[in-house]
């Protein structure tokens, strides 16, 4: 029985809503962060709707050659 309910919450978290994984957030620049994003990000999508929120800076990075 408990496993059953495990797999329902697991099943939920990803099928709910606006959410989109860890990879696809971390394949586009973001990291995935509980509750809420630090000073200097934005919330970009979510994890796992509506807890893991996925964050990306609000400055993109650059690089110099």
């Amino acid at each position: 029985m408990g496993i059953l309910v495990l797999v329902f919450i697991f099943f939920s978290l990803t099928q709910h809503g606006d959410a989109h994984g860890p990879d696809s957030c971390n394949h586009r620049g973001g990291l995935c962060r509980v509750g809420t994003c630090v000073s200097g990000e934005y919330l970009a999508q979510y994890c796992f709707e509506p807890i893991i929120l996925c964050c990306k800076n609000l400055s993109p990075t650059t690089t110099e050659s």
